[in-house]
């Protein structure tokens, strides 16, 4: 089966459609399929459900899938820098299903693994635990969540082989894995594409099983959110 396509737009042909839910790699600004999420802006796809950590920066990332009003609901765990988002959401233009990070990422790890649900003690008592069901374990609450299983998985990675393994890079690596796994249809943006063998087994981070489709982009742009640099003295 070939994975590589030409472009991004080419890999989201015929896979993304209005009204999916969606999750989407990356923690902030790193590790963001940046390519992919040009490519859905430009698809013109609408009223989508997306779980990511956070929603982009203004004007860059999801950011700009809210520019242009087709996420209906956000399923995150961190909403803050991105003007946009707090305006469409105190307008009540845009959903949101507040998640704890640890849950979002379990929720997502679930999904992949098969598993419909678990219970943890992050958020009883809360507004988070509000409509769910609540049972005690060895005296202790813990409140039932459900697991995430998106349509359609967009990650980015480092490198790829023709067969779809992938490696991740440092810290870029985050919700990504999580991600890929969880998804029906998984689609790859990376930096580079070797042959299969090319990757030493032991390097590989997930195996190419969870990859539908690959499109390479060489040189994202790879924004920082914020510099924060030593005062020379």
């Amino acid at each position: 089966m070939k994975k590589l396509f030409p472009s991004a737009a080419k890999a989201l042909e015929g896979v993304v459609a209005d009204g999916q839910l969606l999750a989407v790699g990356g923690f902030g600004l790193c590790g963001i399929p940046e390519a992919l999420i040009d490519a859905l802006r430009d698809s013109g796809a609408k009223n989508l459900t997306v779980i990511s950590n956070n929603a982009g920066v203004d004007g860059f990332g999801l950011g700009k899938l809210l520019e242009t009003h087709q996420i209906k609901k956000m399923i995150s765990s961190y909403v803050g820098e991105n003007k946009e988002f707090e305006r469409q959401f105190l307008a009540g233009e845009l959903e949101l299903e507040f998640t704890p990070q640890g849950t979002l990422a379990e929720k997502l790890r679930a999904g992949g693994a098969g598993i419909p649900a678990f219970f943890t003690k992050t958020g009883v008592g809360t507004i988070v635990a509000e409509g769910k069901e609540l049972r005690e374990f060895d005296g202790e609450t813990y409140v039932m969540e459900r697991s995430l299983v998106p349509e359609v998985s967009l990650v980015k990675a480092w490198r790829a082989d023709q067969s779809g393994n992938l490696q991740f890079r440092l810290t870029a690596r985050n919700f990504n894995p999580a991600a890929a796994m969880a998804g029906k249809i998984c689609i790859v943006e990376v930096e580079e594409v070797v042959e299969t063998g090319a990757i030493d087994p032991d390097q590989i981070h997930l195996p190419g099983i969870y990859v539908h489709r690959i499109v390479l982009n060489a040189h994202p742009e790879k924004r920082i959110e914020k510099r924060t640099i030593t005062e020379t003295k």
